[in-house]
């Protein structure tokens, strides 16, 4: 029997101080990010969709609740697929680029594979991916979406395809409001989509950034958490 779950990342944020706010709760989808969560619906609302499930935070919420809507479904919220916490949660886009030039950062700075400064990859993996278990059960034979925030779909994606989770930030595969789409045979993984149903609202220029800032002109070399 086929079942297919789509992990749906969130649509733009308003941040127009450049915060990189992590799991901090307060930050909603810009106007453009509520046009992208509408698009979603749009685009797929006529699928076979038989559960939502959703972050907590705010930005995923808003994302899910107009294909909600268009399916006629309750949201489910799920921690276990929250954004990535990170130690720059809180700070400005723009600190991270003194972060290499601070002695007293070094220290947090150690690991890429783990990484070192923030939640390491497999935890992300050993939340993220029951989680999308569980909704491929209780979806089986039909379709699930999953809104989550873009490391966490891009580490479970890089650890179901058995790829290293070292990776520039700026090469994910996992833009705005974007599906990345695990289908199963029974309990069987058998392959893995992508798509961008919102993909013609983005700018070229913005395509590729981990971090949305709602216009802000951010740093793209994304250390923590922040999408």
């Amino acid at each position: 029997m086929k079942t297919t779950v789509h992990l749906l990342r969130h649509g733009e944020v308003h941040n127009p101080r450049g915060i990189l706010y992590g799991r901090s709760p307060g930050y909603h989808l810009s106007g453009l990010g509520r046009t992208m969560a509408e698009r979603v619906a749009e685009r797929i609302g006529h699928r076979d969709i038989t559960v939502i499930v959703s972050s907590p935070l705010e930005r995923a919420q808003e994302t899910a609740a107009p294909l909600a809507a268009a399916r006629g479904l309750e949201v489910r919220l799920d921690e276990r697929v929250l954004e990535s916490s990170s130690m720059f949660e809180g700070k400005p886009f723009r600190f991270r680029r003194s972060v290499l030039r601070s002695p007293r950062m070094w220290r947090h700075m150690w690991n890429p594979f783990r990484p070192s400064w923030g939640e390491p990859y497999a935890e992300i993996v050993a939340r993220v991916w029951p989680a999308v278990l569980d909704a491929r059960k209780e979806a089986e034979g039909h379709e699930a979406v999953v809104v989550s925030h873009q490391l966490p779909i891009w580490i479970t994606r890089l650890s179901a395809e058995g790829r290293s989770f070292l990776h520039d930030p700026r090469k994910r595969h996992c833009t705005l409001a974007s599906l990345t789409s695990f289908t199963f045979e029974d309990e069987r993984l058998v392959s893995i989509g992508y798509s961008e149903p919102a993909g013609d609202l983005i700018p070229v220029a913005d395509r590729n950034k981990a971090f949305s800032s709602g216009g802000v002109d951010a740093d793209q070399n994304e250390i923590g958490g922040a999408g």
